[in-house]
Order: C-alpha cells, then sequence, then structure tokens
C-alpha cells in the first residue's frame, strides 16, 4: 500500500504548484489516449513475450490509471478508497459461487449468472435497456467493438448452429467481396471487406478465441519473420526490392523456418 501511495505522491507533485506544466493541464479526456497508448504497448510486450517490457508497460498502465483518479480526488468527485470499494464489492457480488451459497456446474452457467447479475445491477441504478446493443461502447476499437456487438447479439439468441455455418458464411462473404472487385464500386468493396472481417469475428468467438489478441500475436509473429529476413538480407547485402517473387519467397520461407518464439 504504501508503494501505491508514493506513486499518488508522484502525481501529486506532478500537478502541484510547482510541478510541470504539462501534467496541471491534464484532464480526464486529454489522459484517456495516453492510457490506450499504454494499454497498446502493453498488449505488444505480452504478444512477443517480453517479459521486461511487460512490467514496465504494467507500471505505464497503473500510472496512467492512478493519475486519472489523481484529476477526480482533485475535484472531490471521488477518492481511491472509493474506487477500491466499488470495484470489490462488485467482484463479489458477481460471484456468489465463490463468496455465497451459489453453484454452477460449467462454463456456461457460470457466464449465465454473471450476466444475470450485471442485468440485475442496472435495474437497479433505474437504467432502463432499448436495445441488447445499449451498452456496446461507441469509442471501442472496431475489432473490439465487432466482437461485442455480436455477443450481445448471440446472447439474446442470435447464433449460428455452430463454427462450420460461421465459416459457411464467411465464404459467402469472400464470394460477394470479388463480385464487388468487379464492379469496381469503392465503397461496395468497402463493405464487402468489412462483412468478412465481421465473419472472421464471430469465427473466433465461437471458436473461444479473441481476435484482438489473436491478431496481435500474429502480428508480432509476422514482425519477427520479417525482422529476421531483413536481419538475413542485410548480411548479405542484398535489397528487399531488389528480389524476384521466387527469391523473396525463399528467403522468407528461410525466415519461418528459422523464427523461434
Amino acid at each position: 500500500m504504501k508503494q501505491i501511495e508514493a506513486l499518488f505522491d508522484i502525481v501529486n507533485t506532478l500537478r502541484g504548484e510547482n510541478g510541470c506544466d504539462w501534467d496541471r493541464k491534464q484532464t480526464p479526456e486529454t489522459m484517456i489516449p495516453c492510457l490506450e497508448e499504454e494499454v497498446y504497448e502493453l498488449q505488444e510486450a505480452i504478444a512477443k513475450n517480453d517479459q521486461v517490457n511487460i512490467c514496465e508497460e504494467l507500471g505505464d498502465v497503473l500510472f496512467q490509471l492512478v493519475f486519472i483518479i489523481c484529476i477526480f480526488q482533485e475535484q472531490k468527485v471521488f477518492t481511491f478508497s472509493d474506487v477500491i470499494d466499488q470495484i470489490s464489492k462488485k467482484m463479489i457480488r458477481r460471484h456468489p459461487h465463490v463468496y455465497g451459497d451459489a453453484t454452477v456446474e460449467n462454463h456456461e452457467q457460470l457466464l449465465q449468472q454473471w450476466e444475470s447479475i450485471k442485468v440485475a445491477e442496472k435495474k437497479e441504478k433505474g437504467e432502463k435497456k432499448i436495445s441488447a446493443l445499449d451498452n456496446v461502447p461507441k469509442g471501442m476499437p472496431s475489432l473490439i467493438r465487432a466482437l461485442k456487438v455480436s455477443k450481445c447479439a448471440v446472447k439474446e439468441g442470435f447464433e449460428w448452429d455452430g463454427i462450420h455455418d460461421v465459416l459457411k458464411t464467411v465464404r459467402s462473404e469472400m464470394d460477394e467481396f470479388e463480385a464487388a472487385l468487379e464492379t469496381g464500386d469503392h465503397k461496395d468493396i468497402m463493405m464487402e471487406f468489412g462483412d468478412i472481417l465481421f465473419s472472421l469475428v464471430n469465427v473466433a468467438r465461437v471458436a473461444k478465441l479473441h481476435p484482438e489478441t489473436a491478431l496481435s500475436f500474429s502480428t508480432a509473429k509476422f514482425e519477427g519473420r520479417f525482422r529476421m529476413m531483413e536481419k538475413d538480407l542485410n548480411q548479405k547485402k542484398i535489397k528487399l526490392n531488389t528480389l524476384s517473387q521466387e527469391q523473396k519467397d525463399q528467403f522468407w520461407e528461410q525466415a519461418k523456418r528459422s523464427y523461434d518464439r
């Protein structure tokens, strides 16, 4: 607890009279992009299994959160203790099978219990539900928001019979995308490409994968292989753009065989 208090002291000093001009000017709104950037850097470190950077990036994320809480404390909206108290009560309330007498027999029942508790909480707050999609934040990154929208629709019973049916939808969307390419209509091409991505998000969901995490790991793998290929080419003093497609493929396959993560 002393360490977190020390972190709060640092933020308060930075925002104090003799602190930093930039820090004093920040608001919760201006800090959101900073928080998002640090979360993405943490995600990258985890995808690369870079444990040294994971520790550092966790600290950066924590600092952004402490900074935002400090601003609200200054405005006397709520305190850090209020934040801890609220989330602690919520987690205990949402785990009655751990902290209470409730029982769940499988993962599906666990999720149903979680959702029913959330619904009860919203009713208690007086929140009125117009659509199953009401609680999907508009500002989410598109891939994550697509997953959230899909999950909300599924909770209402709008679902495929299985993953192979979702894959059929992907193939159908691919056909429609190819047809749009033939027309040359940019807007139509864009929409059909979006349909492919949305269908693939559902493939990930049914396969119990998070599409953002999967893409992050895949991108990290590509980056590692590409950097290895670059290193090989540099050692041989060869420029990538001078190679034929066949030669590029040979270097790429070598990088794939050599890359270890």
